[in-house]
């Protein structure tokens, strides 16, 4: 079973995300933080296979949030997903270790349902 955390500031995003998610993949765990604390706390306590990170967050950024957890746990796989499509956060992303880079507007389910069978075949 693959575990996932959404970490994301609105409830109305992590809301809509994780019933996507849910009707895709029933048997799937996921978890949700709005916030970068709350995020580490949880992945700490459930350590995901895949988290879907924010850039924009209360407190730490995501691009931050990423480089500590790969520093830590660096089988997790790091997805940023955001508004902000930019070159320098894109750059800054991977400089932090995140393992893809999706911007909120094109986002594509068939795309993450993708990426995610990719990850759950090799867990």
């Amino acid at each position: 079973m693959c575990k996932t955390l959404i970490v994301e500031d609105s409830a109305t995003f992590r809301k809509a995300f994780r019933e996507a998610l849910n009707k895709r993949f029933p048997d799937m765990l996921i978890e949700e933080a709005k916030d970068g604390l709350l995020a580490f706390q949880k992945i700490k306590a459930i350590q995901p296979d895949i988290v879907f990170m924010d850039i924009r967050l209360p407190g730490e950024n995501g691009l931050t949030l990423t480089g500590k957890i790969k520093d830590n746990y660096p089988d997790t796989k790091v997805i940023i997903l955001t508004d902000y499509d930019l070159p320098e956060y894109r750059a800054a992303a991977f400089d932090n270790g995140a393992d893809n880079f999706i911007a909120k507007g094109s986002l594509n389910l068939g795309e993450i349902a993708d990426i995610i069978d990719l990850i759950a075949a090799e867990a």
